[in-house]
């Protein structure tokens, strides 16, 4: 039996699992779930995949998904305005 374990690192350093893998530099919200682009607005929590690592042991593999905090004006790319 093999067990793959999915996290996100928050910038202070909180950690909460998540149900599966994230692509590099998605835009995220709180729980882990990727964002669909264009945002509606600039004014949310959002975070970006910043990193990736995992570590693999025998029957096991952790991966962690580091995440920076995007500002209201990183965000503004993002929207449709």
């Amino acid at each position: 039996m093999y067990i793959s374990e999915f996290f996100i690192v928050f910038p202070e350093g909180d950690v909460q699992e998540i149900r599966g893998r994230l692509p590099f530099n998605s835009l995220v919200d709180m729980n882990g779930n990727v964002l669909g682009l264009p945002l509606p607005t600039n004014k949310m929590i959002v975070f970006k995949v910043a990193g990736i690592k995992t570590e693999e042991k025998k029957g096991s593999s952790t991966t962690y998904h580091f995440l920076d905090l995007l500002s209201a004006e990183e965000l503004l790319g993002y929207t449709k305005s």
